[in-house]
């Protein structure tokens, strides 16, 4: 493997350790009653927001329409997201250390997979949230769902709700696009 491949490697590996200290993405809800708006994180190992109360308000007003409660002691991606990114970081940088370009591959290959089905599980999460009613909910609105937007923002009655990825999402985002980058650079000098 060539020296600029093993330092994209490096790269990709090293730059996941940002989603430990920064979430992945963030959804927000603005409404007349709350102005400043209510905002959520979602961390590889937790869900928090701005205040120390921000999940309970949004299970309250979600209790009103009879969308689920968020438990995030409920969500197995959240105990095992943080050891398959440590296993991601460990192994690139072995590969890395052990200047193999077919194992190289075949992490990056690893990683882009993994990332899209952490997007897919993600999507399906939002999904079943905001799908899957109380019938026995106070408010009801005929044929009405609240699933968030999985990007950008969109009205769900008189909520604005607007998800985008926080900097521990783009920087899983640039791990994948450096170890493509990685890829394509060791399939170029294959064909020279």
């Amino acid at each position: 493997m060539e020296t600029r491949s093993r330092y994209l490697l490096i790269f990709s590996s090293l730059i996941l350790f940002v989603v430990y200290f920064f979430p992945l993405w963030w959804i927000s809800l603005e409404a007349p009653q709350y102005p400043e708006g209510i905002k959520m994180y979602i961390w590889v190992n937790q869900i928090t927001g701005e205040s120390e109360n921000t999940i309970q308000n949004i299970n309250i007003l979600n209790h009103y329409i009879g969308m689920q409660y968020i438990e995030p002691d409920s969500i197995p991606e959240l105990t095992y997201f943080p050891w398959v990114i440590a296993a991601l970081i460990g192994t690139g940088l072995l590969v890395a250390l052990l200047n193999n370009s077919k194992m190289a591959l075949v992490w990056v290959s690893l990683l882009t997979i993994l990332s899209i089905l952490g997007l897919y599980d993600f999507y399906m999460w939002e999904y079943n949230y905001g799908h899957n009613l109380d019938p026995k909910a106070p408010i009801q609105v005929e044929g009405q769902a609240y699933q968030p937007p999985f990007l950008g923002t969109k009205w769900l009655l008189n909520f604005k709700a607007t998800s985008w990825p926080h900097l521990g999402g783009l920087a899983l985002f640039l791990s994948v696009i450096f170890g493509n980058l990685l890829w394509f650079t060791e399939l170029r000098k294959k064909k020279a």
